[in-house]
């Protein structure tokens, strides 16, 4: 199969196109012929050589986490899935990821593609909706009236979340860029900060919640907003216990868990059209064309989702 991968550390330039064999599905696996996927921070961080302590692998590593497409061969011991069937996932993370032809999902993270939704589209939700679901339904528990700031709200995570957290019942604020203002208002946002020209720790108070995807500076003043008894979650960077226990809040650092069953439930949402995918950049499959997705989500400045057609 064509995949493109990373033979070494460093720059965009490292990835290459390679023939790899087809990956040999486990008894509980399914074999996925890809269609489509996404990019996400992780993979040019991985690339980049920043993750290598935490993700010790062997080259060559095929990155991505994200697929959209068909079930060519099901495990032994698989039960809800069969040969043909359309299906999106968040796959485990390990060395033979979705920027290839093929790769295998176990069962229990695969979830059915939404029908009104093309591949691309599809490929574009499970790492970041996974992510904005699992901060804003387990970690913070956001409820009807919660006043919440999501930051970077016409991001990948952030776009997703907006809608989340209004179908959730909350008042979300917002943090973006003045040409994005009427994008993350069309996506639910009811207050919108433009984080070139206003600082968002003085123009907000008393939140319930914080979403912060940016990490360093921010992430400490996003702590100024909360309310006592608030809860910050952090997808970017380790929060000081010293600044929780000053404004009297909880506050944690998350990384998403792969989950088929959840997956399924924000499919759901999708085809009932509550949510909808935010596809903002479509590259093709090759070497090339990853190098410069990379680098578009390398500026933190992409809007919705990047995502790569396979097929």
């Amino acid at each position: 199969m064509r995949a493109v991968v990373i033979n070494e550390y460093g720059s965009k330039n490292v990835l290459v196109e390679q023939e790899l064999p087809k990956p040999e599905i486990k008894a509980n696996q399914v074999l996925v012929k890809v269609y489509a996927t996404s990019i996400n921070p992780i993979d040019w961080k991985l690339r980049a050589g920043y993750l290598k302590q935490m993700l010790d692998w062997t080259f060559p590593i095929i990155l991505g986490w994200d697929v959209a497409g068909k079930i060519v061969e099901v495990g032994s011991e698989v039960k809800n899935f069969q040969v043909g069937d359309e299906v999106f996932a968040r796959p485990d993370t390990n060395a033979e990821g979705t920027y290839a032809e093929y790769t295998t999902v176990e069962e229990d993270l695969l979830a059915k593609k939404p029908s009104n939704l093309t591949f691309e589209e599809a490929a574009s939700i499970p790492l970041a909706g996974l992510t904005a679901w699992q901060c804003l339904v387990d970690n913070t528990k956001v409820k009807q009236g919660d006043k919440v700031l999501i930051h970077a709200g016409a991001g990948g995570v952030g776009s997703l979340a907006i809608q989340m957290a209004k179908h959730l019942g909350a008042y979300v604020a917002t943090t973006a860029s003045e040409q994005n203002e009427a994008y993350v208002k069309e996506l639910g946002a009811d207050e919108f900060i433009n984080y070139r020209t206003q600082q968002f720790e003085e123009e907000l108070s008393d939140y319930d919640v914080v979403i912060e995807t940016m990490g360093g500076d921010i992430l400490n003043k996003s702590f100024q907003v909360l309310k006592p008894g608030g809860r910050l979650v952090t997808i970017a960077g380790q929060p000081d216990p010293a600044l929780a226990e000053k404004h009297q809040v909880t506050a944690s650092s998350y990384w998403l868990t792969p989950n088929g069953k959840q997956l399924s439930e924000i499919g759901e949402l999708l085809e009932k059209g509550i949510l909808k995918p935010q596809v903002g950049n479509v590259f093709g499959f090759s070497a090339e064309e990853l190098q410069k997705a990379h680098e578009l989500s390398e500026t933190h400045h992409a809007k919705g989702k990047i995502v790569i057609r396979v097929k």
